[in-house]
């Protein structure tokens, strides 16, 4: 017997177990299976398209981007402008991406040689009267769009990653759409509802002398303060409830200080709550800030809505504070989320939300199934039909194949999508492809006069390099289709892919040793082909 026929043998039955212990726990039957080998073995998961969820397009709100980044550059501006004793009034952002510099006196040279040598992303456009307008440079502009839909991309993906979602699809599409799938999804709400927020966290102080009940009912604030609304739910009765505070409309810190934030429980009340801590900076901030204003109630709004607004008792050290809001564990556990993977520069507009019925799913994997096990079925018939014995064989490779193929997408953790099924039936079909090449030529072979054993040799060998040709083209188009692809199409990709690699190893490999060992252990008189 050939050295090397031991050592094939080996490698076909380790590879072969190895794919059935990966792949039963993807199965129905997993339940039966012991549970360290159910619950410690990757799964493959099914793709939007098989099992439902949800789909949605965002719109990365980008013209907001651009007039919030204006907004804190005219604040930068005023900081900076009255540090170096110009002489201005105010300094304020008018428009999405101007700024107006009100100054007094007749000479702006000192104002305008500041702007020069620190804000060279704005041009003077115009003034009038005792105003100057700074406009923000078009190249400035577009960066701050092309950055802010990178930023939102990276934040929902956080987001999603922490809200526990398997095998998302986020990508970006165009200039400034986002697609988000989750396939599985049933609590489509919570999701959209965790996803659209954007999740700006302001602490302001609220203004105690200034009367709240007549600015909510004229709508006129004193100077320097604003209207805002605590908005919450009754559980009971569903009524939305709106307490409006009036608060001074300087941020004291931001949630870009955060580092974490957690759900905890009130010991007194057994209510949830958020947990928030500062980085180093933030918590010095924070003390400052509650040292300086002990008596004094501070507001926690998030995306203008106020949540809390309780009292400072003492100086709070440490960098931690609490968000308050009789939460239910959900609402704490989803604001947490939002909080730990960071503001959207921008709000996003949900212009196309489809959620797939698991029925349609459903339905699709078992036509999918269907059609892979009448047409897995037809092939078998045929090869043993046309190539007798030799057939058996093809269709041995065939079943190692598809045994091996889905192995090594649980392995990968890899999601099958209903392309994947097309991909895994088209792998089939260019295994048969295979030994319908390599068999073609063993008879071309036997019909030139050769011995069995000769014939079959000389078959593989002349079978060997279209076969790799035919193999590695098609896995250069599906290497491209995951590049460039998107979801099912990527699945599909993923499947072929792996279908090719394994298809020529069961090909070349697995069938050869077959004949190997026929012709190792007897003398064979003629190749039943």
């Amino acid at each position: 017997m050939s050295k090397s026929i031991p050592i094939r043998l080996t490698l076909i039955s380790f590879f072969f177990v190895l794919a059935m212990v990966l792949f039963l726990p993807s199965t129905p039957i997993s339940k039966d299976l012991p549970s360290f080998w159910r619950n410690n073995v990757p799964k493959i998961n099914l793709g939007l398209d098989l099992q439902g969820g949800m789909h949605l397009v965002l719109q990365v709100d980008t013209e907001k981007a651009v007039a919030n980044h204006t907004q804190r550059l005219a604040s930068s501006i005023s900081s900076l402008l009255i540090e170096k004793k110009a002489a201005i009034t105010s300094v304020k952002a008018s428009g999405v991406s101007d700024i107006s510099i009100a100054y007094t006196g007749t000479d702006t040279k000192d104002i305008e040689k500041l702007m020069d040598s620190n804000y060279q992303i704005f041009k003077k456009t115009r003034g009038a009267g005792s105003e100057i307008i700074y406009t923000l440079i078009d190249g400035e502009i577009e960066r701050i769009k092309e950055w802010s839909v990178s930023q939102a991309l990276e934040t929902i993906r956080n987001r999603i990653d922490k809200f526990g979602v398997a095998e998302p699809h986020i990508q970006r599409q165009g200039i400034n759409e986002i697609i988000v799938q989750l396939p599985g999804l049933k609590d489509t709400e919570r999701a959209i509802a965790l996803i659209g927020k954007t999740a700006v966290l302001e602490f302001k102080l609220v203004d105690e002398t200034g009367d709240v009940k007549k600015a909510a009912e004229e709508n006129i604030t004193p100077e320097g303060d604003e209207l805002l609304y605590q908005r919450g739910t009754d559980k009971e009765t569903g009524i939305v409830k709106q307490t409006p505070y009036l608060l001074k409309k300087q941020t004291l810190i931001t949630g870009d200080s955060l580092t974490d934030a957690r759900v905890a429980i009130d010991s007194q009340f057994n209510e949830p709550y958020v947990s928030i801590t500062f980085d180093s900076e933030g918590a010095r901030q924070f003390e400052k800030i509650t040292a300086e204003s002990v008596g004094k109630r501070l507001a926690i709004i998030l995306d203008g809505n106020v949540y809390s607004a309780p009292n400072i008792q003492e100086r709070i050290g440490g960098g931690r504070a609490m968000i308050t809001g009789r939460f239910t564990h959900e609402e704490a556990s989803d604001l947490a989320i939002v909080l730990r993977a960071g503001a959207l520069p921008a709000p996003v507009n949900i212009i196309q939300n489809v959620t797939v019925g698991p029925s349609l799913g459903q339905d699709s994997i078992e036509a999918g199934v269907k059609a892979c096990i009448i047409g897995g079925i037809l092939v078998l018939l045929f090869m043993m039909f046309y190539y007798k014995f030799a057939g058996v064989i093809a269709d041995f490779a065939v079943v190692l194949n598809i045994s091996m193929l889905l192995g090594a997408m649980a392995w990968f953790n890899a999601t099958l999508t209903l392309p994947g099924i097309a991909g895994i039936i088209l792998t089939i079909g260019m295994g048969v492809d295979s030994n319908v090449l390599i068999f073609e030529r063993i008879k071309e072979e036997l019909r030139l006069g050769k011995t069995p054993r000769s014939a079959v040799d000389a078959g593989y060998d002349r079978a060997w390099w279209t076969v790799i040709d035919s193999h590695v083209t098609t896995l250069i188009t599906a290497a491209v289709l995951f590049q460039f692809g998107s979801g099912p199409i990527k699945g599909f990709a993923v499947s072929l892919s792996l279908g090719i690699l394994i298809n020529l190893f069961t090909a070349l490999v697995g069938t050869k040793v077959i004949f190997d060992m026929m012709h190792q252990r007897r003398r064979v008189e003629r190749v039943s082909i």
